[in-house]
């Protein structure tokens, strides 16, 4: 049975379908609990957040046993448990084209207290089975469908699906075809993916993991040596899928430009300072939004982590150091990858952060500034039960977890502002939740930021000094500030690689106390895909901003001409995002859709069409004013059900047996 854990709903947020209050801006508030400790979330429509904990001794149980995985209603505040078979632990994670997402991995079935399971592969007191190898693959479903179906559980089977080899920690990445790659990883537990001394960066005896395989498969798994040539600071490594279709890889100090159909490397510049950003040192790293302003070009930027010496991660089993007191990095670099003037890449020096921190992570929000939320000031993610100093548990200043200082005060990063002046907090409350290790965040279609997690600890600890955490919190970014929000109509359903262009049009009721004129020409259409968050990343999360032009109406409403994404898959892979409005600098509701085919296959793709030109008013009309009672207006809706249709379901065998007709497989491994 399903346990559901209602959360106080005030009138004004019963009426949540129709109407939104305006939310005091910079602030935090509490929004019911998340069931499990939330050390991966993605959004799965505009109704529900899906969550996954590790393997655990949580309180809210299911099929007899402690669940691991639950989903959140973004309307309600409430959770429901869902089943999941196999250990989630450290898992990896990623959209399908579809709209379905994908999780890659875990660890070996547990008992309690991280403990040796009763058998090999499988635990009879927390019911978990080993997820090693696991791929699981779950259908997002709204209010409106049938939750106990097998169409919206989550299908957990290795025996039926898995990978090649077993991961733990791998780096994932979605392709211009909607295939996913699946980068190292370590086979098992453990602190750093290494052994000291490092004698086998390769395979450390059995611990590591050095190949990349694909999913759906495109052969055997096959060594990347960029994976060996990083041993030990290797896991959760950067990837970003680059416009030429090569791949930024980053990992430990190395930074190189795969090619991953030829597996071909071509070395960039090691990261400057000796600063990690990969687990267990942690930074924010994020793709800074892509723009007609930028010609689509990426660039990534890193910031924070930790300068701590190599030596001092230790290896598997603890750190040579008590982590906790050592200072985590605030230094920030940009790097493009492919400039397109031709020169060479370069990392350029950028603003620090207002403080050091480790475990940050960057929330790229609809008006294309970045938040940069949870984390510590000192020390690593990760946990263990002593270091090469402190010998005994019970000597832990912190318990089990390697990091100190919660930072409960986000900041926000403007990547446009002069040099010197790129970051603020100004305006911006703390919260009193520690969220470090296994700490989340995702971006919600209403443009406010959802925070969930915190577990720095083997098993469920509610009186560590920084506890396993169920509470759930969302954050308001500044521009709910304003009492009026875009009222758009004429988002598409599906959106294509180039073609013919869309037009949407905005109500005069959408701005206020400027013109039309002036709010259509300070109007963006953005695509924003959060990804599937965990570990202070947010995997595949990409901004992307269409071109378009516009037509003023004389009654102070006016008409966007969109061009659809642009004609490079490689850009922005197949599979969901929302469409944001954003007017002045305030975001509409998100409205999701699916970019491609919805299928793993070559993305068909057509030249941009021209845009019609831009027609002002000669009128001069001004936006209407807000609504009376100081409400925001807007529709939370729901995914049209075309979107979750035929092409969106996932299942294998029996009832499931739609996943080989939706890929047009027949076995995958």
């Amino acid at each position: 049975m399903r346990q559901v854990l209602p959360w106080l709903v005030s009138t004004s947020l019963l009426l949540a379908q129709y109407t939104v209050r305006a939310q005091t801006p910079g602030s935090f508030v509490q929004a019911g609990s998340t069931l499990v400790s939330a050390m991966m979330m993605f959004l799965g429509n505009e109704e529900k957040v899906y969550i996954l904990d590790k393997t655990e001794g949580n309180a809210a149980q299911i099929d007899g046993h402690p669940a691991w995985g639950s989903v959140w209603d973004i309307n309600t505040h409430q959770a429901m448990t869902m089943s999941v078979l196999t250990n989630t632990f450290c898992a990896s994670g990623m959209h399908l084209p579809n709209g379905s997402y994908a999780t890659f991995g875990g660890n070996g079935a547990v008992s309690i207290g991280y403990g040796a399971p009763s058998s090999p592969t499988y635990d009879s007191v927390y019911g978990d089975y080993d997820g090693r190898k696991s791929i699981r693959i779950l259908n997002p479903c709204t209010s409106a469908d049938n939750f106990s179906s097998p169409e919206c559980q989550w299908f957990d089977n290795p025996a039926v699906l898995s990978m090649q080899e077993a991961r733990w920690y791998a780096g994932v990445e979605a392709l211009a075809d909607g295939t996913i790659v699946l980068i190292g990883g370590f086979t098992s537990g453990g602190y750093v993916n290494r052994n000291m001394p490092n004698t086998d960066p390769a395979y450390e005896g059995g611990g590591a993991e050095p190949t990349y395989e694909f999913y759906p498969t495109r052969g055997p798994a096959t060594v990347l040596q960029f994976v060996v040539n990083t041993s030990g600071l290797n896991s959760y490594a950067h990837t970003y899928l680059m416009p030429s279709g090569k791949m930024l890889l980053q990992a430990n100090l190395s930074t190189i430009l795969w090619d991953y159909n030829q597996n071909v490397e071509t070395p960039l510049p090691d990261m400057p300072n000796g600063v990690a950003r990969v687990y267990p040192a942690s930074g924010a790293v994020a793709m800074l939004p892509l723009t007609p302003a930028n010609n689509f070009t990426p660039t990534v930027l890193f910031c924070g982590g930790s300068d701590m010496p190599s030596d001092y991660y230790g290896n598997y089993s603890w750190p040579f150091y008590n982590t906790w007191t050592y200072p985590a990095s605030k230094d920030c670099q940009r790097l493009t990858p492919e400039p397109q003037d031709g020169s060479s890449p370069q990392y350029e020096q950028d603003d620090d952060m207002l403080e050091g921190r480790t475990m940050g992570q960057f929330i790229t929000l609809p008006d294309g500034t970045m938040l940069v939320i949870n984390g510590g000031l000192n020390g690593t993610a990760g946990f263990a039960n002593r270091t090469l100093y402190t010998l005994t548990l019970d000597q832990m200043p912190f318990y089990q977890s390697l990091a100190s200082g919660p930072v409960g005060t986000p900041a926000i990063y403007n990547p446009n502002a002069p040099k010197g002046s790129r970051w603020s907090n100004a305006g911006l409350s703390s919260s009193n939740i520690a969220r470090l290790y296994h700490s989340s965040a995702m971006l919600l279609p209403d443009a406010s930021v959802l925070i969930a997690g915190s577990n720095p600890s083997l098993d469920v600890s509610l009186n560590a000094p920084y506890p396993t955490t169920y509470t759930a919190e969302i954050f308001y970014p500044p521009y709910f500030a304003s009492s009026v929000r875009p009222q758009v109509s004429g988002i598409p359903q599906t959106l294509s690689y180039g073609g013919s262009y869309f037009n949407l049009t905005i109500s005069s009721t959408s701005y206020t106390g400027t013109s039309g004129n002036e709010a259509a020409a300070n109007t963006t259409v953005v695509l924003s895909r959060g990804g599937f968050t965990t570990h202070a990343m947010n995997m595949g999360q990409r901004h992307l901003q269409l071109n378009n032009t516009y037509t003023v109406n004389d009654d102070g409403s006016y008409v966007l001409h969109v061009a659809q994404v642009p004609p490079n898959p490689n850009l922005l892979t197949p599979g969901p995002a929302l469409v944001f409005v954003v007017v002045n600098g305030i975001p509409s509701n998100g409205t999701m859709v699916i970019v491609g085919t919805g299928q793993v296959e070559t993305q068909p793709t057509t030249a941009a069409s021209a845009l019609p030109a831009v027609v002002t008013s000669a009128t001069g009309a001004t936006g209407g004013k807000s609504p009376s009672n100081g409400a925001s207006d807007f529709k939370t809706g729901v995914i049209a059900g075309a979107i979750l249709g035929a092409a969106a379901v996932i299942g294998i065998l029996g009832a499931f047996i739609r996943v080989c007709t939706v890929y047009g497989l027949a076995t995958w491994s």
